[in-house]
């Protein structure tokens, strides 16, 4: 039962993945018909909408949404949550691909279980296993196809570029690690509302003015599907899954948004795909099925 139970949560992660990678080319439409949203104006619609949704939801289900702020622990992890791990897996993710294209940013976002690999052995000193490993190159490999569509001339990284790229890894490592202790004491309706709600609000305390745009009928559809099925629903399940599997196995499950991506690429822009595009959807599939296999030896030695 339990790894039936295992089995279900990665596919949800995986369907929250899909989601998150729709949802981009639906923030692409956005921005393309109307260039006064932002992404930062959009991180912060999705983010305070989502958020307020969510706890909405919370307190219709009697879950006490209020209730997670009375431990000063819970409460900081939270803060530490919405600041360190939603704004930077969103936002510089967005700034990444404003300042450089959208190839190099989903390079160094995918950087994120590496970076959560490096925690897990420094901090909690747990040694990865051979099979994370080998997933780990092999799926960074296949999205290094996917993202440059092989070619190597694609690299040339402004020192901006790396940095709000790094940081958008650094963010998807976060985003997985920092709710881990809430997870296990609050719903996670809670914790994903707050999370966003204070991400929302911490970009509007450092950006509180926009420019205004007229809300058509396409972009409120548009910001409609940015914030359900790119937000809520996503978060919310992904959120949840962290209760049945690994850390790095979630973040390693990222893989199918940019596969998500250039799939709606496909569709509504005509993207053409390479020998290395389908090379790159081949291995990142692999590595993503290998992390199900659990070898008879599971540490280095």
């Amino acid at each position: 039962m339990a790894n039936e139970k295992k089995k279900l949560w990665i596919f949800l992660t995986i369907l929250a993945t899909f989601l998150w990678g729709i949802s981009g080319i639906f923030a692409k439409l956005l921005f393309m018909l109307e260039p006064r949203v932002t992404p930062l104006l959009l991180s912060q619609i999705r983010m305070i909408i989502g958020g307020l949704v969510l706890l909405s939801l919370a307190g219709l289900k009697h879950e006490r949404p209020f209730h997670i702020w009375k431990t000063k622990k819970s409460a900081l992890t939270l803060i530490a949550y919405g600041l360190l791990g939603i704004i930077p897996v969103q936002f510089c993710y967005f700034m990444a691909i404003k300042l450089g294209d959208a190839s190099i940013a989903t390079i160094l976002q995918f950087l994120g279980p590496f970076f959560i690999i490096f925690y897990l052995v420094i901090v909690e000193h747990q040694a990865p296993r051979r099979i994370e490993v080998l997933c780990s190159l092999v799926a960074f490999f296949g999205v290094f196809l996917l993202a440059t569509h092989g070619d190597m001339t694609h690299l040339a990284i402004t020192p901006a570029v790396l940095f709000w790229g790094l940081l958008s890894a650094v963010g998807g490592a976060s985003n997985t690690l920092i709710p881990r202790s809430l997870i296990q004491k609050y719903p996670s309706t809670n914790i994903t509302g707050w999370g966003l709600l204070v991400a929302g609000v911490g970009l509007c305390l450092v950006h509180p003015s926009f420019e205004p745009f007229k809300l058509t009928a396409p972009i409120f559809w548009l910001l409609v599907a940015v914030v359900v099925l790119g937000t809520i629903i996503p978060f919310q399940l992904f959120t949840n899954a962290l209760k049945y599997i690994r850390p790095t196995t979630a973040s390693m499950l990222d893989a199918f948004e940019p596969l998500a991506a250039t799939g709606g690429s496909v569709i509504l822009f005509g993207l053409v795909l390479s020998p290395a595009d389908l090379i790159g959807s081949l291995l990142v599939i692999i590595a993503v099925l290998g992390l199900n296999w659990q070898p008879k030896k599971n540490r280095f030695s």
